[in-house]
């Protein structure tokens, strides 16, 4: 693991010992051993350096005794600041928003995320081309953006050029996102026009989305080729999966898996995420799993729904699962109102979890008689494959259906129905 420091700024901010400890799990993520943490206490981080330069030197000395070369800091900081800190410290200095960045370049798996991810990147250099760094990162850019300005004008500087590229570049991109989006825009209408209920768990990072969604295919027996990656880590996943679950009562729902939220967020990510994110947006329900374990948990909570409501995902019916009761000396499962205690590594918690999806999902059902003529047997056909039938009487004029059924399905056999 490549050692690091980690700094941050404590201005009476509340849960900056949490922050702190979250930066340092994000650089463990990135394959990073934290050495050394400092913290300085300011009103408001210096323009030029955003620590005092004493506390700078302190990291230097600090860094060539651990032989750390990276310096990473608890907030995003500015082109000047992160140029003038590298002078200083003579270490190479990464900002809470490049370190996440890092995390979701090496995380990405699917083609979108991969895509996205890329414009987070790029649209974070933007500002920042006068830097070293940059300038590199810049040239790697503008290499793989293709040529195409060797006609430019010769008073055309440098970082104008490798803006042009970049912009260029993420223009580029976004084409091939709307494109991919467009695909799952079609799948989700898909979905809709079939009216199968959808749930979408939301949470912060390493709350245990993935486990509860896997520990659900197992109990519904669904678990061959539809697990998902779960790992005790920040940012383990970060592709929506969707999964069909299948009630004994002939009712389905899709259930997915989105990506999780961490504090500070970089702007970038939430803008490129949405896409992935419209699963959670499009969705009848939301799960939020949250780690209560975590004595920080509340905050967590207050994370998850100011990102959600930054996405543009609100006014959609939520649960609160507060999963890893495991770890604490309570009492699980316990259900109070649209509140479950439980954990996901237990089936007994997952079968009450399941049971509370199908009432949320499925509390607009309606129970009607319907009589239906013999000729009308696809009619008969549908009401098996899509409804909770509950009695099958055969009359001399047709079949006597007692079912729960959707209220579009019910509104279309209103003239078969007898109560």
């Amino acid at each position: 693991m490549t050692p690091v420091i980690i700094a941050g700024i404590e201005n009476e901010q509340e849960n900056f010992d949490y922050a702190m400890a979250e930066l340092s799990s994000l650089a463990e993520a990135a394959n990073m051993e934290v050495t050394r943490q400092f913290k300085q206490k300011l009103e408001r981080p210096i323009a030029a350096t955003y620590l005092g330069k004493g506390k700078a030197e302190e990291i230097k000395t600090a860094g060539a005794v651990t032989d750390s070369q990276i310096l990473i800091l608890n907030d995003e900081l500015t082109p000047t600041q992160i140029r003038n800190l590298e002078n200083i410290t003579e270490m190479r200095i990464l900002d809470r928003t490049a370190l996440i960045l890092e995390i979701f370049a090496a995380r990405a798996k699917t083609k979108e995320a991969k895509l996205q991810v890329q414009v987070a990147k790029l649209q974070y250099q933007l500002p920042r081309l006068h830097t070293g760094l940059a300038d590199k990162l810049d040239q790697q850019t503008a290499g793989n953006a293709g040529g195409g300005y060797t006609n430019r004008g010769a008073g055309e500087t440098k970082r104008e050029l490798n803006r042009r590229v970049i912009e260029k570049k993420i223009s580029a991109l976004n084409k091939e996102i709307k494109t991919i989006d467009k695909e799952h825009q079609t799948r989700r209408k898909q979905r809709q026009r079939s009216e199968i209920k959808t749930a979408a768990l939301v949470g912060y990072t390493n709350a245990g989305k993935s486990t509860t969604l896997n520990g659900l295919l197992r109990l519904f027996g669904e678990t061959k080729n539809k697990e998902v990656f779960e790992k005790d880590m920040l940012f383990a996943t970060l592709d929506t999966s969707v999964r069909r679950l299948h009630f004994a009562d002939n009712k389905e729902i899709l259930l997915s898996d989105t990506v999780g939220f961490v504090s500070k967020l970089p702007h970038q990510l939430i803008k490129a995420f949405r896409t992935t994110l419209a699963e959670a947006a499009n969705a009848d329900l939301l799960v939020q799993v949250v780690d209560l374990s975590d004595e920080h948990y509340q905050a967590m909570i207050e994370t998850t729904e100011k990102t959600l409501t930054e996405i543009g995902v609100t006014d959609i019916p939520m649960l609160y699962v507060f999963n890893k009761a495991d770890k604490l000396a309570v009492s699980y499962p316990s259900l109070a109102g649209k509140e479950l205690t439980f954990s996901a590594q237990d089936d007994e918690s997952l079968k009450v979890l399941a049971e509370l999806l199908k009432q949320e999902l499925f509390k607009d059902y309606q129970i009607h008689e319907y009589l239906i003529p013999y000729a009308k047997g696809n009619i008969v056909e549908e009401l098996n494959q899509k409804a909770t039938v509950l009695e099958t009487e055969y009359l001399a004029d047709g079949t006597k259906i007692k079912a729960e059924v959707a209220p579009a399905l019910a509104g279309r056999l209103t003239k078969y129905q007898l109560n």
